[in-house]
């Protein structure tokens, strides 16, 4: 099981489904090959598993602080096997991705995506700002990917979803900075804690949580989804409301926990409006 752990398969199904429901939406709005959106769940599905297990290689120290029950710090699995591992994963995405769509979008998005996780694991992470950008882009655009397999309309359509997620993202990043504060000083990490301060920091998070709560309705009024979005969507809001109010309470740790859970009703939300649209 220290494959799939090194993986956090369960993130990587999470935003396989979230790439799907961009492609479902998508799809309804511009039909293509519907087999497409097994080969998106896939192609996100592992190329999110090696950007989390790349991670995890270039973290080894941080995580033998922050997070010693780990794969790599606990001492279950080596470096250079969770290097390997990562690459072949990597690979493995990209080249499913290139099967995907009749114009190769969603091919050079997985390659690019690719790019860029490397990229952040070994240098972008350690970097105010721009670091948290990055992971936030990296979360929104699976549904871009999923809706760049039916061309320029399908991303027109997904655009609203990779931009709330990535608002939302961005908050919890901001309070995984915080949380992590102490290992990331210990390894010489300019995160934007570090570099402005604990409550600063927690004030950027709650400024940009709240602003994807105040935009939530709009997959609704833009006529994505039905009102069956509203009331799951508010079910999520309740839950950033709360997630909000714990870093204010200086407990990133129970702040960064809620965030998930909320992002989770937020990714829910998202499957009631496109499926139960569809239905109805």
């Amino acid at each position: 099981m220290v494959y799939p752990e090194l993986m956090r398969y369960r993130n990587c199904a999470m935003a396989g489904l979230a790439a799907v429901i961009g492609a479902a939406i998508a799809y309804s709005a511009a039909p293509g090959e519907l087999l497409w959106i097994g080969l998106i769940f896939i192609t996100v599905f592992v190329i999110t598993g090696a950007g989390n297990a790349i991670n995890d290689y270039f973290d080894a120290g941080i995580d033998a602080i922050n997070r010693p029950d780990r794969p790599l710090p606990s001492g279950r699995i080596t470096k250079n096997s969770a290097f390997r591992f990562s690459i072949v994963l990597f690979a493995a995405g990209i080249i499913i991705s290139y099967f995907i769509g009749s114009d190769h979008i969603p091919f050079f998005i997985a390659a690019f995506n690719s790019f860029l996780l490397y990229f952040y694991a070994s240098y972008l992470k350690r970097k105010a700002f721009v670091g948290n950008f990055s992971v936030s882009y990296l979360t929104g655009s699976t549904f871009l990917f999923g809706g760049a397999a039916y061309g320029g309309k399908g991303i027109q359509v997904t655009l609203i979803l990779f931009f709330l997620s990535m608002l939302a993202t961005f908050a919890r990043e901001i309070v995984k900075t915080i949380e992590d504060i102490d290992g990331d000083r210990k390894d010489g990490a300019s995160t934007l804690p570090i570099m402005i301060g604990e409550k600063p920091a927690a004030y950027a998070a709650c400024a940009f949580g709240l602003l994807a709560v105040i935009l939530s309705p709009l997959p609704y009024l833009m006529k994505l989804f039905n009102e069956y979005y509203l009331f799951v969507v508010g079910i999520a809001d309740v839950i950033f409301l709360y997630a909000i109010f714990m870093i204010l309470k200086q407990n990133p740790g129970e702040s960064s926990k809620y965030f998930k859970i909320a992002m989770f009703f937020a990714l829910l939300a998202f499957i009631a409006g496109s499926l139960l649209n569809n239905i109805l």
